[in-house]
């Protein structure tokens, strides 16, 4: 992890700062994809050591009061999301990175913990183009009897390593809501990718706060 008592004097900038960016023409067609663009979130892989599942387990569900996800799948707490990533390893997403650090903190003693939260850009997508969108570059299948909310999976998008799922505190909405995690460095590359992948819909993106 960072050693908090480093300081630098370069500036902290979003990662989709910059590659975001609304085209003047988007307003002319309908809004087929719904984007938030989810900044300052703390994000950690988890390991747990073979044979200390158990243990972590009962720590996640006292401390956040929910039970570490089954393979594929995505659960979420109060403030925070756990997402399956591989046997014994789960990426812990947290709404805000005040206090993270002392977060993960306490997780140490019970599996390897990486911080990725610098390292990572996210996206919520929804609206009514956002699978078919998704379709034109993602080789699982997103249907909603396939993949409903709390599903999750490791997968590529557009040949761009993401980790991708469904928001179940939004599933009473009428549209899908996607969670998506890429690799920072990727960034420019997926959103010029889903840019493009939306236009061909004939709709344009709207981003929200």
């Amino acid at each position: 992890m960072v050693d908090p008592s480093l300081k630098t004097n370069w500036p902290r900038r979003g990662a989709w700062a910059d590659i975001l960016v609304e085209r003047p023409a988007d307003a002319a067609r309908p809004v087929g994809v719904r984007i938030i663009a989810r900044e300052g979130l703390g994000v950690a892989g988890l390991s747990a050591p073979r044979g200390g599942e158990a243990a972590l387990a009962t720590f996640v569900a006292a401390r956040y009061g929910v039970d570490l996800p089954a393979p594929a799948r995505a659960v979420r707490g109060a403030a925070q999301t756990f997402v399956w990533a591989g046997p014994g390893q789960w990426l812990f997403v947290a709404d805000r990175r005040q206090g993270f650090a002392e977060e993960l903190k306490q997780l140490l003693p019970l599996a390897a913990v990486s911080d990725q939260s610098d390292a990572r850009a996210a996206l919520r997508l929804t609206g009514p183009n956002v699978r078919d969108m998704l379709a034109k570059g993602c080789m699982i299948d997103l249907h909603a009897r396939a993949f409903p909310p709390g599903a999750a999976a490791m997968t590529s998008i557009a040949h761009i390593g993401v980790c991708l799922w469904r928001v179940d505190e939004l599933a009473h909405a009428s549209e899908a809501v996607f969670d998506i995690l890429v690799a920072r460095s990727f960034a420019g590359s997926f959103w010029s990718w889903a840019e493009a992948s939306a236009a061909e819909f004939g709709s344009s993106v709207a981003f929200s706060p």
